[in-house]
């Protein structure tokens, strides 16, 4: 093995000062040293040669080295990757000790480079990563196992109740037939009855259309997905139809910040502030009643604009619903915020890509992004609503099992 072909004593050395210090800057050195000996080690290995070393066995020539930057707990390493004059070496036990984003991004790239779809942006990536010999069957092999645990996360059972759940989409670009096509990806995010998120699953589709919605949803409840008692979401009517025939009896909250930027479309520029405010104070309401009575006296005031005023009392119980569940979780149930800013970050992982080979990439590193934020959720055990403000709810549920409806009794 690689391993075997350093020197024991420069690594009994390197152990004696690691253990008479707490320097991190000899800590970062032995670390950088070890990997860099393992690097050249492996590579020839690779190529049947050392470094300057006349072989029968040579396979291959060296031709310089890149530099590459990696994160580790004693702070940052910089190492030298061999380049090969013919194909590409890269070490493979590195890349598969980092994180499941960092693998899916570089697989994305090395699939779309091998399949001949690159951009330029793309063919830079892979230049900087030393990738260009990269061959298909390597690609494959890379992604085969990061592919293997986005899955297993995709159709894991849901076993406990999950009395919230926020849906939304991006739109990531794939290349199909020759051209680029836009598709849909749609995540959902949860909070158990114990307080914590979970991200509960994700799907690509052509569409955001109903049928795409309904069989996404159908499939979490497949899985075990229970208790729900509250959807929060964006208005799409594809959408709206799959929630109330999938998850008939439960109520849906519309996105206050989506419908908010809908109501500002039909209103001059000029009051867009002024609305914005106005509609701030009826969420500001400290009950349910009281709000009602704002959002009348608010579409009172917007009269000048019948289309802005008729607009915001049609949606009265659809903006107002969160009202009907714990005073404390208001404010994260009222919007899909929860789940834009984890969609804000899969967007800048695909920034990277730009536009994906194919939909399996898609998927791929959409889940690795996914499954690396869950993992870090469950990791934290922090709440992301209290345990006690959590117990309502559940005594709510089991009220609903015996007939009784009225969301109203939580306090």
């Amino acid at each position: 093995m690689a391993q075997d072909k350093i020197l024991r004593g420069a690594l009994e050395h390197l152990l004696a000062t690691v253990r008479c210090t707490d320097d991190l800057d000899v800590l970062r050195t032995t670390a950088e040293w070890t990997i860099q000996q393992l690097i050249e080690a492996d590579v020839a290995d690779k190529i049947g040669a050392a470094r300057h070393e006349r072989t029968k066995t040579r396979t291959n020539q060296r031709n310089g080295s890149r530099y590459r930057l990696l994160k580790s707990r004693v702070g940052e390493l910089h190492v030298r990757i061999p380049k090969l004059r013919s194909g590409s070496y890269y070490p493979e036990w590195l890349l598969e000790r980092g994180k499941a984003t960092e693998q899916a991004v570089m697989g994305v790239v090395m699939e779309a480079y091998a399949n001949g779809v690159s951009t330029r942006k793309m063919e830079r990536l892979v230049q900087e990563m030393g990738l260009q010999g990269i061959d298909k069957s390597a690609v494959s092999r890379i992604n085969k196992g990061l592919d293997e645990r986005v899955e297993s996360f995709r159709r894991r059972p849901l076993p406990v109740r999950y009395p919230y759940i926020w849906l939304d989409a991006t739109f990531p670009k794939v290349r199909e037939g020759g051209r680029v096509q836009g598709t849909a990806l749609v995540t959902a995010i949860g909070v158990r009855e114990d307080g914590y998120r979970e991200i509960l699953g994700l799907t690509l589709g052509a569409a955001e259309t109903e049928a795409f919605w309904t069989e996404f949803l159908r499939d979490l409840n497949e899985r075990g997905l229970n208790g729900v008692q509250l959807v929060i979401s964006d208005a799409h009517q594809g959408l709206q139809n799959a929630i109330q025939a999938v998850f008939t009896g439960v109520t849906w909250q519309r996105c206050c910040v989506h419908f908010l930027r809908n109501l500002l479309t039909q209103v001059p520029k000029s009051t867009q502030e002024e609305v914005t405010n106005l509609f701030r104070t009826i969420l500001a309401q400290p009950s349910q009643e009281t709000a009602k009575a704002q959002l009348q006296r608010v579409a009172d005031k917007l009269g000048r604009f019948p289309k802005a005023a008729a607009l915001l009392e049609g949606a009265t119980e659809d903006i107002l619903a969160h009202m009907n569940f714990p005073f404390g979780h208001w404010k994260q149930i009222r919007s899909t915020n929860p789940l834009e800013r984890l969609n804000r970050e899969i967007s800048r992982r695909f920034k990277v890509v730009g536009i994906f080979p194919n939909r399996e990439a898609v998927i791929r590193l959409g889940g690795a992004v996914l499954l690396e934020q869950n993992e870090e959720w469950l990791a934290a055990r922090r709440r992301y609503f209290g345990e006690p403000s959590m117990r309502p709810l559940l005594d709510v549920y089991s009220s609903t099992q015996k007939g009784q409806t009225d969301f109203r009794q939580v306090s």
